[in-house]
């Protein structure tokens, strides 16, 4: 369940590709009710939204509690010159402060402008234009941000394991040996 000191453990593993398909569900539910004008299909895009943000705000506030109280994370990759080291904590820093503020400006926004009851079903009506509510300006840059650092994170894993073969994707998948078994 706990990482090593070369490896992420099984919870941690979990939250993590837990956090990267509810992120990706969310930015493409995000972006498609950016581009509907249809009030019907935006509120029906936003049913399915809206929970998924508060879990993937859940899974983070969860992997903060993990490392903070309960796990420690792996030492970092040996080799790798200090300014990338330094690029990958700033990357996971921005992850959490990007994540958190899309949920807060998403609650901002729902609360703001009464579209929770709406999408909740507690009230009828069409939705309003978030665009009139000034936490959707946040919400819309935290969303270019997450894509910018899943790009990035992405980028780096893929860069370790076909480029310098070094084994890191494993740390990040189940199994003992650190090589994907």
């Amino acid at each position: 369940m706990k990482s090593t000191p070369t490896k992420y453990g099984s919870v941690a593993v979990t939250i993590h590709w837990l956090s990267v398909i509810l992120i990706l569900a969310l930015l493409g539910s995000g972006f498609r009710v950016a581009s509907l004008i249809e009030s019907a299909a935006k509120e029906a895009l936003l049913t399915l939204h809206a929970p998924l943000g508060m879990a993937i705000a859940a899974l983070t506030l969860l992997r903060l509690v993990w490392w903070r109280r309960v796990d420690q994370k792996p030492k970092p990759v040996a080799g790798d010159p200090a300014w990338q080291a330094f690029v990958a904590k700033t990357v996971h820093v921005l992850f959490y402060v990007v994540i958190l503020g899309m949920a807060a400006s998403g609650i901002a926004l729902f609360v703001l402008s009464g579209a929770g009851d709406i999408v909740l079903g507690a009230s009828t009506g069409p939705l309003p234009d978030f665009a009139d509510y000034p936490p959707r300006a946040p919400h819309g840059v935290g969303a270019k941000l997450m894509v910018a650092l899943l790009v990035l994170h992405a980028g780096a894993a893929l860069y370790h394991h076909f480029i310098k073969k070094d084994g890191l994707i494993w740390r990040m998948w189940y199994g003992s040996d650190g090589k994907g078994g």
